[in-house]
């Protein structure tokens, strides 16, 4: 049966969490709302520990060695967060006075509080998303500064994939990250959602998830990827890069108050989720299309289709924040930052997204 056909849990693992699903909160603010399953809850109490400040916790070891392997990469550091793998990418590749390139709409730049400037002195040097997320190529050739006292020295180029739930394809990161090194520039990707392009393109091109992962990663000097959006761990993210790049990342991880003692457990909950939960992703990705087909021909409306797991609404008229008020009402949860936005996630079943839809009906029958 198809994730979409299914009324209830998704997942062996989500049958045994019928008392979370039924939860009389649907929460679509984000991703990084999931809570760890009662096996990876087991996978956490089971962890080896060590003191991963000193190197020898075989849990963050493990973990670290995988993800390198799954990306392609000859090394990998773990952190708490995907904020701190971005800013100790940006400033294993930076210096103070250097520049890196980046979207507008990038989470480096707009929601990152501003770390690259204010604790690496790295200024950043936006550049205008284009309608699928990508940058132009010749707004990154325009931008990269010449070598001249006046200006501060360009040195990265940090792309995002997913951006606003969008992939960016494949042949677009080989381009733009050939434009970079023709130029003398490194590459960073924000991964935080890597996983669910990497599924999406799975699903379109046909292969594995894992490779397609890997294959994006093969364009970046540098990958950060998140464990506690769509995959579901509770803490934690990785940066994989090279020996040397990594081992630049250590110093900055522990200045940064990274550095972490018996982190193991965490690093066990981040190992399951690469082990069981990446193909899953494909469900939130049915869901997510099935809330943004029930909320299409609203009049007042405007829903673009989804390519993964997060669905944008365009509010008219101004009532976005009566809509946002009124779905708290019926006990639906989403964000307004950035127009209305939804994200499913392995805690949302397709109750709730059904629950979600009559929500949006009832407002707009009603005002």
């Amino acid at each position: 049966m198809s994730a979409r056909g299914r009324s209830k849990a998704l997942t062996p693992e989500r049958d045994q969490r019928e008392g979370c699903l039924m939860s009389p909160v649907v929460d679509l603010r984000s991703d990084t709302v999931t809570r760890p399953t009662p096996a990876m809850r087991e996978a956490m109490a089971r962890a080896e520990l060590g003191d991963d400040v000193f190197g020898d916790d075989p849990s963050v070891n493990a973990l670290q060695e995988h993800v390198a392997a799954l990306l392609g990469k000859e090394a990998a550091l773990f952190m708490p967060s995907g904020t701190q793998s971005n800013l100790a990418g940006i400033m294993s590749h930076c210096g103070r006075g250097d520049e890196y390139i980046v979207g507008q709409g990038a989470h480096t730049y707009r929601y990152e509080a501003g770390g690259a400037a204010v604790l690496g002195s790295v200024q950043p040097q936006p550049l205008p998303n284009q309608p699928d997320g990508s940058l132009a190529l010749a707004d990154i050739e325009a931008a990269i500064k010449p070598d001249d006292e006046h200006f501060a020295r360009s040195r990265l180029l940090a792309l995002e994939n997913t951006i606003g739930g969008k992939v960016l394809p494949l042949a677009y990161l080989a381009q733009a990250t050939e434009l970079a090194r023709r130029r003398g520039l490194a590459t960073h990707l924000d991964g935080a959602r890597l996983f669910n392009a990497a599924v999406a393109q799975a699903g379109a091109r046909g292969g594995d998830a894992r490779a397609q992962a890997k294959a994006i990663a093969s364009h970046f000097d540098s990958v950060s990827v998140c464990f506690s959006k769509g995959l579901g761990a509770p803490v934690g993210s990785a940066l994989v890069g090279s020996r040397q790049l990594i081992a630049r990342a250590h110093r900055w991880r522990k200045m940064l108050g990274g550095g972490m003692r018996q982190a193991g457990m965490l690093a066990a909950a981040a190992q399951h989720a690469l082990q069981q939960h990446i193909d899953r992703l494909a469900e939130d990705h049915a869901l997510a299309a099935l809330l943004a087909e029930g909320l299409r021909g609203i009049d007042g409306l405007d829903v673009p289709p989804p390519q993964t797991n997060i669905v944008f609404a365009s509010v008219r008229d101004g009532r976005g924040a009566a809509l946002l008020e009124h779905l708290k009402a019926q006990g639906v949860l989403a964000t307004g930052l950035i127009g209305l936005r939804f994200v499913t996630h392995l805690d949302v079943d397709r109750a709730g997204i059904e629950r979600a839809i009559a929500a949006v009906h009832g407002f707009f029958e009603s005002h």
